[in-house]
């Protein structure tokens, strides 16, 4: 890749990057933002509600003695539930990897230009995005065994993981190059880039910061699935959970810690997609020259 086409990359991102990219959803007015606050507000009563009333039957049966609670003040049990987090965030992290490059890898196959591999593409998104993961679980935990092969367990809930996510990848990818106006791909052709060039170093540079917020919560979905890992025993935070409350006949309390843990990380990981979305918003208006205008 010589300097000059790396020149003539930047140059065509930095000419389209006044491109709003809130191509997702419409931006709400007043009244729209009013209603979104009320119905903020409603459903936190709500849920405040329901929070208060659970909280009176577990007491009403004795679920928040401090007996109860005494095990998990102690650092080897919240240690022996992080390592099953460690084993969470293993799983994920390789199917966000082997999904992500196999989401780009048909997003591209799905807006090329070659009709087969459009088609093949199409019917894999397609039918990935319909299959439950389940079924694609069990499939590796009783299938694969009665052909003589065994997998690790780790690749037992990777695998159907990954089929499943590469369908969601790359329809959000595929979203993303399209969100873009089709000057870049043609600017960029026209200093002289071939198409594989302009899509690598113009357009998908684009697509990715344009969708990173998606990404990042398809990903908050990903490590929840990742608790289908019980079924082939794997080890990750629901399965030690499980064993825990086993271990020390307190079902509620063990899996009270779980959903906090759970809360802790996806809710982290949430905060960061909003943020993003946030500074998006906010570049694309500063970039935005009818809003320059207006000011």
């Amino acid at each position: 890749m010589s300097v000059d086409t790396l020149k003539a990359a930047r140059v065509v991102r930095r000419a389209g990057a006044h491109y709003d990219a809130s191509f997702m959803y419409d931006v709400p007015g007043p009244r729209g933002r009013r209603n979104i606050m009320l119905g903020s507000i409603v459903s936190c009563l709500v849920l405040g509600g329901i929070l208060a009333a659970g909280l009176w039957q577990f007491a009403a049966h004795g679920q928040l003695a401090p007996d109860r609670w005494a095990p998990f003040t102690t650092w080897p049990i919240w240690r022996y539930l992080l390592d099953g987090l460690l084993g969470t965030l293993e799983a994920a992290a390789v199917v966000a990897v082997l999904g992500g490059v196999l989401g780009v890898l048909l997003a591209l196959g799905r807006t090329g230009r070659i009709r087969p591999v459009r088609w093949l593409c199409t019917a894999y998104i397609e039918i990935a995005r319909t299959v439950p993961v389940l079924l694609m679980i069990y499939l590796m935990l009783f299938g694969l065994p009665q052909l003589g092969l065994t997998l690790p367990r780790l690749w037992q809930l990777v695998i159907p993981l990954t089929v499943a996510n590469a369908a969601v990848f790359a329809e959000i990818v595929r979203a993303g190059i399209a969100s873009l106006p089709r000057g870049q791909q043609e600017a960029a052709l026209s200093l002289g880039m071939r198409r594989s060039q302009a899509m690598r170093y113009v357009v998908l540079p684009q697509a990715f910061r344009n969708v990173a917020p998606s990404l990042i919560t398809q990903f908050v979905s990903l490590l929840k699935d990742t608790s289908l890992g019980f079924i082939v025993a794997f080890t990750e935070l629901l399965y030690r959970g499980q064993v825990l409350a086993s271990y020390l006949h307190l079902l509620i309390p063990t899996y009270v810690a779980v959903t906090v843990i759970y809360l802790v990380v996806n809710g982290s990981l949430t905060a960061v997609a909003a943020r993003l979305q946030r500074a998006r918003g906010r570049r694309g208006a500063a970039a935005d020259p009818k809003t320059s205008a207006d000011g």
